[in-house]
């Protein structure tokens, strides 16, 4: 066998073959070669032969599953993604033809909750520390709460300014607390697909964040 030789379990299989037959015909008439040797070695051939095909299986699995993440995640550029965080925007929505509209509007946020939450009580405060609005959400069961077009307005029903705020959450049941508490979460747009250093996809976020797609986001809005 010489360097250029084939080293798939198909040529090996076919080299073994025909050194086994040479052997065969000049083998020693008073000495048989033995067969439980030769059995031996032709289920060797075969577990190399069969590992082959798992490998060949297994790598086109691989391929394609790549390539259904590379698709869901390239569907989700544009969406929210609902990361850890307690900020949103309020920003004049766009008009049809891109044109800022006198309609105000709050960019999504969410909650989670790891335990269903008694009497769940949101506070949104503006830039200068105030509390603009409290808004009860009463008994919610575990998991994702998300906020995906919250009309911005005060306490009183006036149009919350533009700007940034924060929001925090808290069960006034006490329900969710300590390690139970709500998490708070902030929608952030996703601009791009990346791939990662470990072959996976990612999601880039107009805050410059890239997250996992798989686990990287609470939900998608």
């Amino acid at each position: 066998m010489g360097p250029n030789a084939g080293t798939s379990a198909s040529d090996l299989q076919q080299t073994f073959l025909k050194l086994l037959v040479t052997q065969l015909q000049n083998q020693d008439p008073t000495a048989p070669m033995d067969s439980s040797q030769m059995t031996s070695q032709l289920a060797q051939i075969d577990t190399v032969s069969g590992i082959a095909q798992l490998n060949q299986s297994l790598g086109s699995l691989s391929a394609q599953l790549s390539a259904s993440e590379a698709g869901q995640a390239s569907s989700l550029i544009g969406r929210n993604a609902l990361i850890p965080g307690n900020t949103f925007t309020v920003a004049a929505l766009p008009n049809s033809d891109g044109s800022a509209s006198d309609t105000v509007g709050a960019s999504p946020f969410g909650i989670k909750l790891s335990a269903p939450a008694t009497d769940l009580q949101l506070q949104v405060t503006n830039a200068q520390g105030v509390v603009v609005r409290t808004i009860d959400l009463g008994q919610q069961p575990a998991g994702v709460i998300p906020v995906p077009s919250w009309t911005p307005v005060d306490n009183n029903g006036n149009p919350l300014p533009a700007g940034n705020y924060t929001f925090q959450v808290a069960d006034a049941g006490g329900a969710a607390t300590g390690k139970n508490a709500p998490v708070t979460l902030t929608g952030i747009t996703i601009i791009s697909v990346v791939q990662q250093a470990d072959g996976t996809p990612g999601l880039t976020l107009s805050n410059g964040q890239t997250i996992p797609l798989n686990g990287g986001a609470s939900a998608f809005l």
